[in-house]
């Protein structure tokens, strides 16, 4: 993913595949998770014109102030995340979730939690690749996707 991002145009068209979905959806900010969900999350907010609130997903990250914690379930390489947030959603919130790739759905299911920890509502996810099963990506919510994971070169459905 990151070589896609080192291209201006390449990178403007994945933000816009990002928002524009979600333009008259009344987001009020935009959260993404370390560390792709940084940039394409931050991008997207700045396009949709929202805020940006980070999700760290290590326990030795900075992260100051009051903070809402979630662990994730098992992703697609068996490991757990703890992820954290600053409790800076209100109740007036309206989130989205911008990442690069979702596989199983866990870190999305976990930062939803966080969302909602806050009283804020969790309206869904807009990722580059959706690889979800349809369990899961129901969920979740509303999911908006670049493309899915069967329409790329060498996966099978």
């Amino acid at each position: 993913m990151w070589r896609l991002f080192a291209d201006a145009e390449v990178l403007r068209q994945i933000v816009d595949g990002l928002a524009n979905p979600w333009r008259d959806s009344g987001i009020t900010r935009v959260v993404g998770i370390e560390s792709r969900g940084f940039l394409l999350g931050a991008a997207t907010a700045i396009s949709l014109g929202v805020g940006f609130v980070a999700i760290r997903k290590h326990d030795t990250s900075l992260l100051p102030g009051a903070k809402v914690r979630a662990t994730a379930e098992e992703d697609y390489r068996g490991q757990r995340h703890a992820l954290r947030m600053q409790s800076i959603l209100t109740e007036a919130d309206r989130v989205l979730l911008v990442d690069d790739w979702a596989e199983r759905g866990s870190q999305a299911r976990a930062a939803s939690d966080l969302v909602r920890q806050c009283g804020a509502t969790f309206s869904g996810a807009s990722v580059i690749v959706d690889m979800l099963a349809d369990d899961v990506r129901a969920s979740l919510g509303r999911v908006t996707a670049l493309v899915q994971a069967a329409e790329l070169p060498g996966q099978t459905s």
